[in-house]
């Protein structure tokens, strides 16, 4: 009996199953009924926490105080290791507090996430790129969590996994995998959720000192859309413009243009400027940051055009490549 001829008879038989079947087309419908709940916990709970983020051979620890009340969310989240950098939010303002350099800067939270807060509210539709799968149960930080996979539907985005306390929908753990390889992962090695905080612990330990440091804002101003001058032509599956803004960058001394593209979890951004206030041209090409970001740098009509992205490599690369200018027919 051949191979392949014995390989259907078991099949058959229930012994083995077809390959198909084990890679659904189809989200399960409560995996999806949790990702509104962990969209929605990180907006609904007061937790104080340690993690730890690690990508390849870099480890980094930052502490975080969430808490919720009748004004919104105020968070503090302060990295442990190396550099001190502090960020202080309220709702979606945010100060960032970097003592050796002496320098304060404000931004508003427009597609940044923080871990836990990996999801947006209102949460758009991730079954569009993603299938999404209930894993069995594994402890983390002495909760016993749910693990949620979201497994790519293409190779333009990277799968994730997350372990969630099942009480509040929090994420202890998430992870995000190309395919069987984890790119990055952060974990909560301690965590309390849910009772009161005294506000006074989410000052920040810099404010008095910060008075004589340099202050760089880099507050956008939304534009309608299409208003730039630019259009990205062959976005991704999936990926979809969610915002146009002329953005203050530090080091940049006039406000370059940015687009904004989601499937609603991955985000990537195409900062567009001038090259002629460059002493040099920019060396174009694809670089990788750290983690799951990469960057790639183009010139176009004598723009730099660079995208960024929690992306793979290719992804980047089609994005910084269907940007065109209107005035380019």
């Amino acid at each position: 009996m051949t191979r392949v001829a014995l390989a259907a008879l078991l099949v058959l038989a229930g012994i083995i199953q077809p390959v198909f079947a084990q890679h659904p087309s189809a989200s399960s419908p409560d995996a999806l009924n949790w990702l509104q709940k962990i969209a929605a916990a990180p907006r609904l709970y007061n937790y104080i926490g340690t993690f730890v983020y690690s990508s390849g051979g870099h480890i980094e620890t930052s502490r975080i105080i969430h808490l919720v009340d009748a004004e919104g969310e105020h968070e503090k989240s302060e990295v442990l290791d190396g550099a001190p950098r502090e960020i202080i939010r309220n709702n979606d303002e945010m100060r960032c507090y970097l003592p050796e350099r002496k320098t304060v800067v404000t931004e508003k939270r427009w597609l940044q996430k923080v871990f836990p807060a990996l999801l947006p509210q209102p949460l758009s539709n991730l079954d569009d790129s993603y299938i999404v799968k209930k894993g069995g149960q594994e402890r983390v930080s002495d909760y016993t969590c749910q693990i949620i996979e979201l497994e790519s539907r293409d190779d333009k985005r990277y799968g994730h996994k997350w372990w969630v306390d099942p009480d509040t929908g929090l994420l202890l753990k998430a992870a995000v995998m190309d395919k069987d390889r984890v790119v990055e992962q952060f974990v909560f090695t301690q965590l309390k959720i849910g009772g009161e905080i005294n506000k006074e612990l989410l000052k920040s330990r810099y404010s008095a000192k910060a008075a004589g440091w340099t202050t760089t804002n880099l507050v956008s101003s939304t534009m309608g859309s299409d208003k730039l001058g630019w259009q990205i032509k062959d976005p991704p599956s999936g990926f979809r413009k969610v915002i146009e803004m002329k953005r203050n960058l530090s080091g940049k001394s006039k406000p370059v243009s940015h687009i904004a593209l989601s499937d609603g979890l991955a985000a990537v951004s195409v900062f567009i400027e001038p090259a002629s206030g460059h002493a040099s041209p920019p060396v174009e090409g694809l670089y990788h940051s750290r983690g799951a970001i990469n960057i790639y740098t183009r010139m176009v009509a004598d723009n730099i055009v660079t995208t960024v992205g929690e992306v793979p490599p290719a992804t980047v690369m089609q994005i910084g490549d269907s940007v065109v200018s209107h005035k380019i027919k």
